[in-house]
């Protein structure tokens, strides 16, 4: 096994690395870039547009910036994961690298929870230097904004746990489709479903059911159901700037921080879980 590893991965005349593992150091390094300089870039658009309404919703410019970050990650950041995933399982099979993938002393869960450490530092790097541009900016321009640090702190390890989550459904659904091309439709397919047509609907329901049933019983549990709108809940109901929220939004001081919590908790095993369980019905 150790004479075929060395073998693909190295040049048998110069003895350096091959072509094929300088492009995948290439690729990653690419996408570690693509992500920070996203997540970079609209961070300072945002911190400068959302800290517009401090004055009038009497809280600091941090906890408005945070505000308006989360509104951010809850688009960006499932879609930056899914864009690192959906190819960690058909990319191999399309390369012809998964067999030899396979003849390695590993487990099928440790690869992909190797692929999924990878992938989570290069998310929590690209959001933490995100983040950290917006929080700079705030701090510099108000002095109080240091006592909205906490909501900084809770955005940051509660997106990377919103990316863990939807870069196991990206491995699930690279195992399902087995092609990249076929992964990346899957891909976007579930993000436009999941973060921009799932509230949709709640909100068409809700304005059907004019306080109904489904408005007071049904709708939280609605909302608790969707990772990002878990995340989106559990860091507005934290903020000192709620009131900035809006639309599905609006429910974060209705429902208990704890039970959005524990959605975003569950989420990621959850995801990782189903990740494996199709990956085991891949075969080389």
């Amino acid at each position: 096994r150790d004479e075929l590893e060395r073998q693909a991965r190295t040049d048998l005349l110069t003895g350096l690395p091959n072509r094929r593992v300088l492009g995948q150091t290439i690729d990653g390094a690419r996408a570690q870039m693509r992500a920070g300089v996203m997540m970079a870039l609209f961070s300072m658009v945002l911190s400068a547009a959302g800290s517009a309404p401090t004055g009038a919703l009497g809280a600091d410019r941090l906890s408005v910036t945070v505000a308006s970050l989360t509104s951010l990650a809850v688009y960006l950041v499932p879609l930056v994961a899914l864009l690192m995933s959906f190819d960690a399982v058909a990319g191999e099979v399309e390369r012809g690298t998964l067999p030899l993938l396979l003849t390695y002393p590993v487990s099928r869960p440790e690869i992909l929870l190797g692929k999924l450490f990878a992938h989570i530092g290069i998310l929590a790097l690209a959001v933490t230097v995100g983040y950290g541009i917006a929080a700079g900016a705030a701090v510099i321009v108000d002095e109080n904004a240091s006592a909205g640090i906490p909501s900084l702190v809770r955005l940051l390890w509660s997106s990377v746990l919103l990316g863990a989550t939807f870069l196991g459904v990206g491995y699930a659904l690279s195992a399902v489709a087995r092609r990249p091309s076929g992964a990346a439709g899957l891909a976007i397919g579930l993000w436009l479903v999941t973060i921009v047509l799932y509230d949709l609907g709640l909100l068409a329901a809700i304005v059907a059911d004019d306080g109904g049933a489904f408005t007071t019983q049904v709708f939280p549990y609605a909302l608790l159901a969707n990772p990002a709108d878990a995340f989106r809940l559990y860091n507005l109901a934290a903020s000192e700037a709620t009131a900035a929220a809006a639309g599905v939004a609006g429910a974060a001081s209705t429902i208990p921080a704890w039970q959005s919590l524990t959605s975003i908790l569950l989420w990621p095993l959850a995801a990782l879980a189903l990740a494996i369980a199709a990956f085991r019905k891949v075969t080389p």
